[in-house]
């Protein structure tokens, strides 16, 4: 299942949104504000990340900046309290399976969330097309 973390408010949320819509892919859609993550879900979201925290906290938000917080000094159980309690402080979406993470919309790297099938349908007729 493929899970899209976000809020109401964010534009590149309702694009990802709307992009899984067009697809005809399901997700669960959970929004921060309303669902606070759980810390297996937080935990699960920072293994799945190449940079770590830096991926998914937006430091340049005026929302951390408010905090005065050094990153590097948390736990991660003192991390996702700070997460917890200030969720806007997330970049957004995040965009996850059991596979796969992306935070942001980005039109070609969403695509690897279509089924293996589909994508290699979609090489070759980009290949066809091509010749």
């Amino acid at each position: 299942m493929i899970n899209l973390y976000i809020t109401p408010s964010c534009a590149s949320c309702r694009k990802a949104k709307a992009w899984f819509e067009e697809q005809g892919l399901e997700y669960k859609e959970i929004n921060i504000f309303k669902e606070e993550l759980t810390l297996d879900e937080f935990k699960a979201i920072i293994r799945m990340t190449e940079d770590g925290t830096s991926e998914i906290i937006s430091e340049r938000s005026k929302a951390f900046q408010e905090l005065g917080l050094d990153i590097e000094d948390l736990s991660i159980t003192e991390l996702y309290g700070v997460v917890r309690d200030n969720p806007s402080i997330l970049k957004r979406p995040i965009i996850m399976d059991e596979k796969r993470l992306q935070v942001g919309f980005n039109d070609e790297e969403i695509r690897s969330f279509l089924p293996r099938k589909v994508r290699e349908y979609e090489v070759r007729r980009l290949l066809d097309l091509a010749n």
